[in-house]
């Protein structure tokens, strides 16, 4: 897969996958460097390029008294605090046609929502901001269907684009992942597997989503296993305390183990 017009990334040209990890949502400016020096520190030692995540608001909410974030610009400072402190790319999603514009002075790639990703505004908005896009994959849409969401950030102007898979609906309280997507989308654009969300159980009667994070460990080798270019998934180094997302993130003192496992895979994967 070329990925030499997606900046921020390009040099994953060699052997290994890319990473985009970090919390849910930006909780605060400490937790946010701590996670970030922590998975500096491990993806330095792995060789594996690195964008820090971090949601600077959390729009879709089950119920109207969840955490949504703690000030749009606030957040948006500590994102870009984290890219200047470490010397790396960040990555946050938007929701509407207004977020584009803000968050684009912020950080390096704006991330359209699964449930966002036909909203062709949104989409052209965020492409329009020159940025890269990461575009994730809608629960309820095929692997052929998102070569649309990728022409439309062409059609805009912008090559740099990215798609990432995380998971399809599954009854009303699960999600799978298809393997069999990940060749094909790889023929629109580089193809990230969003592990995290993928093990998400929604819509549950409390109003809290679930999750299997004893999964993770699995789906990541798989995705790796069927050639996807980079991972993504959420870490928090207290999930049980996370103001979001908690049930499915990997404790952060599990990400270096992790990590080294993919990595050894990738090295095999890529010799066959």
């Amino acid at each position: 897969m070329d990925l030499s017009r997606i900046p921020q990334i390009r040099h994953t040209q060699g052997s290994n996958f890319f990473l985009l990890s970090g919390p849910c949502a930006v909780e605060g400016e400490a937790m946010a460097l701590r996670i970030a020096e922590t998975i500096v520190g491990i993806t330095d030692r792995l060789k594996i390029p690195y964008v820090f995540k971090g949601s600077f608001k959390k729009a879709n909410r089950s119920r109207v008294d969840s955490f949504t974030g703690i000030g749009d610009e606030k957040a948006l400072k500590i994102l870009r605090k984290v890219s200047e402190t470490f010397q790396i790319p960040t990555v946050t999603d938007i929701h509407e046609v207004s977020d584009a514009e803000m968050a684009a002075q912020y950080v390096d790639i704006l991330q359209i929502p699964a449930f966002l990703v036909r909203q062709t505004d949104l989409v052209v908005a965020a492409a329009k901001t020159g940025k890269t896009v990461n575009l994730k994959k809608g629960q309820f849409m095929s692997p052929e269907s998102m070569k649309h969401a990728v022409d439309k950030v062409r059609d805009s102007g912008n090559e740099q684009v990215v798609i990432t898979d995380r998971g399809t609906m599954f009854g009303y309280q699960d999600l799978i992942v298809d393997f069999r997507g990940i060749p094909v989308m790889r023929q629109f654009a580089p193809v990230v597997l969003d592990v995290t969300h993928s093990l998400q159980q929604p819509n549950q009667a409390s109003g809290v989503t679930g999750g299997r994070p004893e999964l993770i460990d699995t789906i990541a080798r798989a995705g790796i296993a069927a050639g996807v270019d980079g991972i993504f998934l959420e870490t928090h180094f207290d999930p049980a305390s996370a103001m979001s997302d908690g049930a499915n993130m990997l404790p952060l003192d599990q990400l270096e183990g992790l990590l080294s496992r993919l990595a050894a895979l990738r090295e095999t994967v890529i010799r066959f």
